[in-house]
């Protein structure tokens, strides 16, 4: 067994904040650890220190700056000693594409960190990276990132790209953010007594408010989120970042503002978006695309807008295979279809992948709130499944906000979240503040983020197993008269993964594997598929039967025949953009 290498490395970086840049001493090592998630600089030096401790098997990408001038990398893992990596099947993941949901970086990361350690040392990762390359973006959403850790948020902010935009239409731009009274470093909620207010304290946690019931009197009316009237409107919050949401905004089946909030004035609008479509559009290879999000505990395949239409049923058996196996390697989350499960979106990235490359692609929402529990077994079977939703916090019935209390009280000790405190609002008097932080209810506590990334990364390299690895053989070369001979090709796919799906087969997106016959003193009289060897049933080609065009399903063999009049070496040529190139040589004799 290959013993793993263990690297402290010093190097220089750019930490860009901004337009304005400045040196800094790192210290990272490698392995990487993931016991607190990384910040946009230190995930920065993670793929710094890999690439360094991996040179012979990674390069790092500047692919392109953000909105506000910070660096986009692309890692991409491939061992040029088995091959170049476009002619080999890509594997394309990236993360945190809203600036909130970080943990999805950190899977990444993890994917990297593992593929890469274990390489040399575990058989089947070092097979499967020297048969595959990997395109590795961990995160999209640069300035949000940087934001999210250094603003304070709540859990479900700073989402979109830094746009600057008058949402008030009072000729400011994001004048009116919310703000952080007691400086804790967190958005929570604020909330004031109020007789005739729709709430009460919950009677079971009074941390937690449930609606008054008809004709009941109330105690508290809710004020949003932590802030100020900043720009002395009269209005609080009301104009934070203006923002294009990440998510919303590529070049297929986007629509605009009016139909779909966040797409930005046009496709691509997004600078550092633009710069990753181009990057990608450079990798024709990339044959399926994991795209990692936040919340829900979810496994998403398209379409994303039931208009587009359902996907072919070969296509969909592909989508199953991989979808039913990760529901399998992560407990608790859902193989769903985008629009008819959860939502539609226009402008998506996962849509654009498929509809524009015809690759294979999900969306993968992350953390699941119930798996923050503090029961026992006999509990759980008497409390029955808890209600879930983003507006938990108010929900009467939501045993779910309950039992995260319960845990952050015993397992996180109290830091998820901030008790109610007395604050003196210059516009709303006496109030209070307090809630979830934003370290918290779409991010796994700290204790917990190693089984996250290792079961999601093990479930995009159950799909890295099976991107199309196709063998070629000759399986009959048979002289029939003078000088004339009848070859038999086989072509054997034994990967899940067809050479080409069928989406793109339907669209005509690009041209289909190609196997050519030739050699010097010989000529190809006839050539088709062979339908039935031991009948000699065959569909010839009607033109240039010296190419074929083809694809070979999952899990599948195509066969073809020609017929070739001459002497000598003849050989075959097989190419595909998804299973690379094969060259095999026989002799007719």
């Amino acid at each position: 067994m290959k013993k793993r290498t263990y690297i402290s490395i010093l190097t220089l970086i750019l930490l860009v904040s901004g337009t304005h840049a400045q040196a800094a001493e790192v210290k990272i090592s490698v392995p990487l650890t993931f016991d607190n998630y990384y910040s946009y600089e230190e995930a920065v030096e993670a793929l710094e220190a890999l690439h360094q401790a991996f040179p012979e098997l990674t390069t790092l990408d500047l692919v392109g700056k953000s909105e506000e001038g910070r660096a986009i990398y692309c890692m991409t893992v491939n061992n040029p000693k088995t091959g170049k990596e476009l002619e080999k099947p890509g594997i394309y993941v990236d993360g945190n594409i809203h600036g909130n949901e970080i943990q999805a970086t950190d899977v990444a990361l993890y994917m990297l960190n593992y593929i890469l350690t274990k390489y040399g040392e575990n058989k089947e990762v070092t097979a499967m990276v020297d048969r595959n390359c990997f395109y590795v973006i961990p995160m999209v959403n640069v300035d949000g990132r940087w934001h999210f850790f250094n603003d304070a948020n709540d859990p479900s902010s700073n989402r979109g790209l830094r746009r600057p935009k008058d949402d008030d239409r009072d000729g400011l731009v994001d004048e009116d953010f919310p703000d952080d009274l007691d400086g804790d470093g967190n958005i929570t909620t604020m909330r004031i007594k109020d007789p005739f207010g729709r709430f009460k304290t919950d009677p079971e946690d009074p941390r937690l408010m449930i609606p008054v019931k008809p004709g009941e009197m109330g105690e508290w009316t809710v004020l949003g989120s932590e802030g100020l009237d900043n720009d002395g409107d009269g209005r609080v919050n009301e104009d934070s970042e203006g923002f294009v949401d990440g998510n919303r905004n590529w070049g297929f089946d986007w629509m605009p503002e009016y139909v779909q909030m966040g797409a930005g004035d046009y496709p691509f609008s997004g600078i550092g978006l633009k710069a990753i479509s181009e990057y990608i559009m450079q990798r024709p290879n990339i044959c399926v695309a994991y795209a990692m999000h936040n919340t829900g505990g979810m496994y998403l395949r398209g379409p994303s807008q039931k208009h587009l239409g359902e996907y072919d049923p070969q296509d969909i058996a592909v989508y199953d295979y991989l979808g039913k196996q990760a529901e399998r390697m992560v407990p608790g989350y859902n193989y769903m279809i985008g629009w008819k499960d959860l939502y539609g979106t226009y402008g998506d990235f996962v849509e654009w992948m498929v509809g524009s490359f015809g690759v294979y692609g999900y969306v993968v929402e992350l953390f699941q709130s119930q798996t923050e529990t503090f029961t026992t077994r006999e509990e759980e079977k008497r409390a029955g499944p808890g209600q879930e939703g983003l507006s938990a916090l108010m929900n009467e019935n939501n045993a779910t906000a309950r039992e995260r209390l319960k845990f952050n009280d015993n397992l996180a000790m109290g830091e998820l979240h901030k008790p109610w405190t007395s604050y003196t609002h210059p516009t709303y008097g006496e109030i209070e503040i307090g809630g979830w932080v934003k370290f918290s209810s779409r991010l796994s506590a700290p204790f917990m983020i190693k089984d996250l990334v290792h079961r999601n990364a093990m479930a995009i390299l159950f799909a890295a197993k099976h991107t199309p690895q196709v063998s070629l053989e000759a399986f009959e070369v048979k002289k029939l008269e003078k000088d004339l001979y009848r070859v038999r090709a086989r072509l054997v796919n034994s990967k899940a993964i067809p050479t080409m799906s069928t989406y793109s087969q339907k669209k005509n997106i690009y041209p289909k594997d190609m196997l050519k016959v030739s050699g010097k003193d010989a000529r190809v009289v006839a050539g088709g598929t062979l339908i039935d060897k031991y009948r000699d049933q065959v569909v010839y080609k009607d033109h240039r039967p010296e190419v074929q065009f083809l694809t070979v399903p999952g899990f599948g063999i195509v066969e073809y025949q020609f017929l070739i009049s001459g002497k000598g070496s003849v050989t075959l040529d097989y190419e595909s953009r998804w299973a690379g190139k094969i060259i095999k040589t026989v002799e007719l004799k």
